[in-house]
Parts: C-alpha cells; structure tokens; sequence
C-alpha cells in the first residue's frame, strides 16, 4: 500500500472534483429551468456558464474553511457535516445573488429542494470515498517515543482514531539512541512526544536521513520559531521573531472588522436581545445581564458582559461557584440560551467598546489568571492580544483538551496572525455551534488538570491540591 503514497494529493483532488462537479451540475440545472428566465434580459450560454463557475468557487472557498475536502482525515460525520455547511452557505450567497440579478426576491423552494438532493449525494460521496481512502491508505503503524511525562490523554486520542494511527509500541527515551534507531526502522512513523531538546533533535535528523516521517508534540519555543522570520543579512541563516504581538497595521485592520461585525451583529441580533432580555426579565425579575471581571491585552482588566443565566446572586462575595451539568442554580431561560450560546452575544457590546475582538483568546477570570501563570508562567504570552469572542482554542480544542494544550492553541493564533485567519475562524465558529465537545475557554473540565500534563505527577487527570477552586463546567467559562 506505500506505492500509492505518492498519489494521495492525486486521490483527494479527484474526490473534491468529483463533488464539485456534480453539485456545480445540480445548480446548472436549477439555474437554467427556475431562474435565468426570471431576468429581465436572460443570460446566453457564456453567462450561464459563469453564473456557475461563481458557484463553483464559492464551493471550493467553504470547503477550504470547513475542511470539507479533508478526506482520510475527519470522520465520516464531519466529512459529511462540513460539506453540509459548505453547500448552506454556497446555496445562500447564490439565492441573494439572483435576488440581485432579478431585482426581487424569488421563490426559494427549487434552492432548498436542490440543497436536500446535494445533502443526500454528500453522504454517498462521504461513505463512498472514505471508504476508497482507507482500502488505500490504511492506519500507519506508529512508535511512540515518550520523556518523563505522562501521554494519557494523548493515548486515548490515538486511540480514538484508529482509522488513522495504530501505535505499535511505546518507548521510553531513557533507552537511548542506540536502541531507539534499531526501532524507528520496523515502523511507518514516529510519533515524538514531549522530551528533552537535545535528544529530540538527534531522532529528527535520523529520522529525516532515513526518510522516516515523524509526528512532534511542539513546546512553546518551537511555536514561536515557527512564525519567524527568515533573514540573509549574511550566509549565516538568521531566524527573526519579533515577540511584539501584532503590528500597528493589523491592530488597526483588525479593530476595523471589529467595529463593522459588532454594529452589523447587534443590529441583526436585535430581535434576538429583546426577546432574551424579556424572557430573563419576566421569569425572576432580575438583572437582565451579568457582568464579571476579566482580564485582556497586557492584563487589563474589563467588565465582560453576558446574559443572565443563572438566578441572582449565583456567586456569593464574587467567589467562583463551578457550574455543573444540571446546576440547580441555572434558570429555565438560561438552560436555553446557554445550549444556544445566546448568553454570550452581549459580548458584541465588549467589542464595540474595544475592550475585545471577535477573534482571539478567550479572556481569563483574575483568580484563573493568577493561578495559571503561577503553574503555567508562559500563560503571560496569550495576553499579547485582546481577548476574543471566539479563537483558535475554541474551535480546535476540544472539551477535554489540556490547559497547556490550549495555551499553545492560543499562541499559534498569535504567532500566526492574519485577516484571513480571523475570517477563517469566524466562519469555523458557526461549525463549532453545533458540536457538542467544542470548548469555550480556558477553565478547566471536571477531571482535567489545570496545568501542564507533566504536573499531573503520573496520575490519571486529578487535578493539584488547592487548585480545584477554579474548575468549572465543560462550555461554560
């Protein structure tokens, strides 16, 4: 099965085609028989032709926001869930621009009876070419080579995805490089976790010699050499990292999206605010907001604004009650727009006022704050941006996935950072909505650890004494 490795790009450049094309065709024939003829001057056979590559591109742009071309490596249901997503949003653009190209707004039903045919052709495609990936490229057999600190839970997610990795053994550092070279040749990959620099370094040049490919856990030194700068002020290669967070041009592009997505949501949304406002209101005549202190872009600190969703008083003295699955402190109302996220949407009003972005990491309780940098020292470094609505951790963590894990999220975000980044995860927030292991932020899970794997001392997710004050529900933060 190695032969085919070469063609795997091949392969899934077929598969998206194969999608596109039909779906470009189902549209073509929706286009052609409802649509062109309600123009007051119908398009030729050019024009039709670029009526459909229009939809066409729109496709492929929401493919490559949703990952819906990720063939072999999402699952089946998220294959079939983003490509779901991507033929919502394509289909929407495409009924607002023949509102445009026909001066009114035309029945809608030809549209969603096609988005029904493609949804159907979706899953046929998803099961069809998942299946084809496999038989091609079944799951590769991994070492795994591990330091002083524990991989549970990066055990259990290799291990959840069985149709990707299969770890054929574990190995411990300590048996040295003599050893770990005679291994890595019976394998197909490595899988490195977190282990001393300088022995890492010697298992990625053997391993690169050989023509092995390896899996790394990065550090947090390794994210920040990876969005440096490349410099030839002589011919020695010189690696620049700047360590400022963003430049003056992106801050002022970015506060600029901000300005314009806050009014645009408050104004969209207001329907949505008064009727929560009214329901909150009128179930307990409380307080139609809460508000809480958080910490933002060089330690500010800021009133964060949400919806009520708890009954009055929920924190006595301010002090940090965790939220549980059925928390009998959470309204009916708030049950509701906390399934929904809708307590979260007064946070555009935070926007709007600069004391947030849409994008970036999520902002962090003081007492959270302080104990996390006390573990965590490198907890400092999310804090070189304004804390954000959603982020990278948001829509890559997951509801188990580490503090220290998240941190890194954050600051590939920072390292990383671009307009089309911020775009890219303000569309992947709308996916997230609808998962129900996405997280929210970085306080701790019910038996996650706050800190790093390794302070965990061994053991299976208890968390540190006299940290346990800072847990909180699994989406609530």
């Amino acid at each position: 099965m190695k032969s085919y490795e070469q063609y795997k790009r091949i392969v899934r450049f077929i598969f998206s085609a194969s999608l596109v094309s039909a779906e470009m065709a189902m549209y073509w024939h929706v286009w052609l028989k409802y649509y062109n003829g309600l123009m007051e001057f119908p398009y030729n056979r050019t024009g039709n032709w670029l009526i459909v590559a229009v939809y066409g591109i729109f496709l492929i742009v929401f493919s490559m926001i949703y990952g819906g071309f990720r063939i072999g490596y999402l699952r089946i249901f998220n294959i079939i869930f983003s490509q779901t997503l991507v033929s919502g949003c394509a289909n929407i653009l495409m009924y607002l621009q023949i509102t445009l190209l026909t001066k009114r707004f035309r029945n809608p039903v030809p549209l969603l009876i096609m988005t029904l045919g493609e949804i159907i052709f979706i899953a046929l495609w998803s099961v069809i070419c998942y299946r084809i990936y496999i038989k091609l490229y079944p799951p590769k057999k991994l070492l795994l080579i591990y330091g002083d600190h524990p991989v549970y839970s990066l055990m259990v997610k290799l291990y959840n995805r069985p149709d990707r990795y299969e770890i054929g053994e574990l190995l411990p550092v300590t048996v040295g490089m003599e050893v770990i070279e005679q291994k890595v040749k019976l394998y197909e990959g490595v899988m490195i976790c977190d282990i001393p620099s300088t022995i890492r370094n010697k298992i990625l040049k053997y391993c690169y010699g050989e023509g092995i490919r390896t899996y790394t856990i990065p550090k947090i030194s390794d994210i920040i050499i990876r969005s440096a700068e490349s410099l030839h002020l002589f011919d020695t290669p010189l690696m620049l990292s700047r360590n400022q967070g963003l430049t003056i041009e992106q801050l002022a592009v970015k506060r600029t999206m901000d300005i314009i997505i806050s009014i645009t949501a408050l104004v969209v949304l207001s329907p949505v605010f008064l009727v929560t406002a009214l329901a909150i209101k009128l179930y307990d005549k409380g307080p139609v907001l809460f508000k809480q202190e958080r910490c933002t872009k060089d330690g500010a600190v800021f009133s964060i604004y949400k919806f009520r969703s708890m009954v009055v008083d929920a924190e006595k003295g301010g002090k940090c009650i965790p939220a549980t699955e059925d928390d009998p402190r959470i309204t009916p109302v708030g049950k509701i727009i906390r399934k929904l996220r809708i307590d979260e949407l007064p946070q555009f009003i935070n926007i709007l006022k600069g004391d947030m972005s849409v994008v970036g990491p999520r902002p962090e309780r003081i007492e959270h704050v302080e104990i996390y940098t006390k573990e965590i020292p490198e907890f400092t470094y999310r804090m070189k941006v304004k804390g954000g609505l959603t982020g990278y951790a948001q829509v890559y963590g997951k509801y188990n996935t580490t503090a220290y894990d998240k941190l890194k999220l954050d600051l590939m975000y920072i390292q990383n950072y671009s307009i089309w980044l911020d775009i890219e995860l303000i569309f992947k927030t709308i996916k997230i909505l609808f998962i129900e292991d996405s997280t929210e932020g970085f306080s701790a899970e019910q038996s996650q650890a706050i800190t790093r794997e390794d302070f965990i001392n061994g053991k299976t997710g208890e968390s540190p004494a006299g940290l346990q004050d800072v847990l909180s529900d699994a989406r609530r933060d």
